[in-house]
């Protein structure tokens, strides 16, 4: 089978990778809403970038009706996120938390998750997760006739469990 992909819809295109380029993680990303009320959601394009800098980069696209999402919102608000990957078990939960929610209201607390505090690291790392990066912004780069956001981030600390 050969595909054109100027014959393809956007939604066809970003189905197409994301169920073609694997092994792909997923960067579960938590960033902080204000009076640590804590926004998370799963992001599919999602990729190391460099190792020095220690560079992570996630794509992230717009709302249904065109406003940023929460977590482009924030880093731009506060330059910081921590990006989880999670384990297979945690499939159905991670979906779970790309619903749309109003800004401000936590996934966190809808799906029962917990936090951990993280050392130094100003925001806290998921509980239920065995690995995560404490990450500062580095670049923001918007791109494609649908913008998506491309955001590079440094990673400052690793947890592993």
């Amino acid at each position: 089978m050969q595909l054109n992909f100027s014959d393809l819809s956007a939604n066809q295109r970003y189905h197409l990778m994301t169920q073609t380029i694997i092994p792909r993680p997923i960067a579960w990303v938590l960033t902080d809403s204000g009076d640590e009320n804590y926004n998370l959601a799963p992001f599919s394009y999602f990729t190391a970038v460099s190792s020095k800098p220690a560079l992570l980069m996630i794509s992230v696209g717009k709302k249904p009706n065109g406003d940023n999402k929460d977590t482009l919102t924030n880093v731009l608000k506060n330059k910081k996120m921590v990006i989880h990957i999670a384990a297979e078990h945690q499939a159905e939960i991670v979906t779970q938390t790309a619903a749309t929610l109003a800004h401000g209201e936590s996934e966190l607390a809808n799906a029962g998750l917990t936090t951990s505090a993280f050392d130094d690291f100003p925001l806290p790392r998921l509980t239920q997760c065995d690995i995560a990066y404490g990450c500062e912004l580095y670049e923001i780069k918007e791109l494609g006739e649908v913008p998506q956001t491309l955001i590079f981030v440094e990673i400052k600390q690793l947890y592993m469990h």
